[in-house]
């Protein structure tokens, strides 16, 4: 008891000095980069667990054959997440981006210090165990927590404590993507956070903290490699707008599946039961296609660097594609289902997130479009550049974050050298969903 008293009154000689040493603007410049330290970690730690649950489960599964584990994994990660949450935290964590959302436009600062760890063992089930979707929202739960919690420990005012929130939650998107401006525009965009001056430097240089210490953390790799063989042309700026459009339809076609799906689990009133539901449809679209486990970026890599033959060595279809059109037919296949293998992974139970889905169909609506033209009407498209444009594209029309959608596609693969195609084709893609939108 007397060693708990002394360090709190350590930490608060501390934090007194600080604020008698330091102005305002630098005293959050300062707590910003322990934030950022803190984040970037979390989000390496979560990789970490997540990488490490895949590999002991899908070790020795094998390609193109009918592995029955799948049938498994996803339905016992749902179902372990969802007991989880009902008997260890007692609440419900999932949609952790829209929680802080409405935490923040309420004014409602009260992430607890279990919403810094819990997430984190929630998402490691879903995921680790094939959910088909990604670890960002559970990671800007754990950065806004780490935020809102220090803020609070601190003593400090509300308004400073919304920040800390928002600077902790997109350091957390930041390290999870290795994307510093991408965490960034995540809490304009998305979290809608006005910043002034001094906060939008404190949200910088916490953003590039925590994607510093993630990316030295993991050795120094991005999760996407790009090898960028084929140069960039502008003679492809027409193709790109096409394909602005394509996947602007797409998107809508992708939100409609996730909203519908979503408001059929939640009228589901026995959360087992729809844990089981969701987990069985998540199972089943698995084993069918196996590229839809997990985040999906080991495909994903493959994918834009011309490596399609991925899509059917791991279906159950291996044997059976022996032309461009029946891999087109496939591709169209995967399309339509990784909406629903998304929301079965975040909304039935399980805890993720919606922008790493919204990638990698991205990728996929990109390579379908390069090949179907190219097999269609013998045009030399690079369906893999498109595969990468695409991931850009189609989150910018499901989330409705342009800019975000730019700049982490472009951070994450390090594509910057497309930054104009990623540009047209998001806000394309972005303004037919928005137009689609005011009809």
């Amino acid at each position: 008891m007397n060693e708990s008293l002394n360090r709190h009154a350590g930490l608060g000689r501390c934090v007194q000095w600080l604020k008698n040493h330091c102005n305002d603007n630098t005293f959050v410049i300062l707590i910003s980069v322990i934030i950022g330290l803190a984040a970037g970690f979390a989000a390496f730690v979560l990789k970490f667990m997540i990488g490490k649950t895949t590999s002991l489960l899908t070790g020795n599964l094998s390609a193109g054959h009918f592995n029955l584990q799948l049938l498994l994994y996803p339905l016992i990660g749902i179902i372990l997440t969802g007991l989880y949450q009902r008997y260890i935290l007692h609440r419900n964590i999932e949609h952790g981006v829209e929680r802080i959302e409405a935490g923040l436009r309420q004014r409602r600062y009260n992430l607890g210090r279990k919403y810094i760890y819990s997430p984190l063992i929630a998402s490691t089930l879903t995921l680790g165990f094939g959910g088909s979707a990604g670890s960002e929202g559970p990671i800007a739960t754990v950065g806004g927590a780490i935020g809102g919690s220090l803020g609070r420990r601190l003593g400090l005012r509300p308004e400073t404590i919304r920040v800390l929130i928002g600077c902790g939650a997109g350091a957390g998107i930041a390290g999870i993507f290795k994307s510093p401006v991408g965490g960034v525009l995540f809490t304009l965009e998305v979290l809608q956070v006005e910043l002034g001056t001094i906060t939008i430097l404190a949200q910088f240089i916490a953003c590039i903290v925590s994607s510093m210490t993630a990316y030295v953390l993991s050795g120094c790799t991005y999760d996407i490699n790009f090898n960028q063989t084929v140069p960039f042309d502008i003679s492809i700026i027409p193709w790109v707008l096409l394909l602005g459009i394509f996947c602007g339809i797409y998107s809508l076609y992708y939100r409609l599946i996730m909203k519908r799906l979503r408001s059929y689990f939640e009228s589901i009133n026995n959360r087992l039961t729809r844990n089981i539901i969701s987990g069985l449809m998540l199972a089943i679209l698995v084993f069918v296609f196996p590229t839809l486990y997990g985040e999906g970026y080991e495909s994903l890599s493959k994918l834009i660097n011309g490596h399609h033959a991925i899509l059917s060595e791991a279906s159950l279809f291996a044997s059976m594609i022996s032309g461009p059109w029946l891999l087109i037919g496939l591709t169209a296949m995967i399309l339509i289902c990784k909406p629903v293998a998304a929301c079965s992974s975040n909304s039935g139970g399980g805890v993720a997130g919606d922008f790493a889905p919204a990638l990698f169909a991205g990728a996929i609506a990109g390579f379908f479009f390069g090949t179907l033209l190219n097999t269609a009407f013998g045009l030399s498209i690079p369906a893999a550049n498109m595969a990468f444009i695409g991931m850009a594209a189609v989150m910018a029309g499901v989330v409705e974050a342009p800019l975000m959608a730019i700049f982490l596609t472009a951070e994450m693969a390090d594509g910057y050298q497309y930054f104009l195609a990623l540009l047209l084709a998001a806000y394309v893609s972005f303004g037919v969903v928005k137009a689609a939108s005011k009809k």
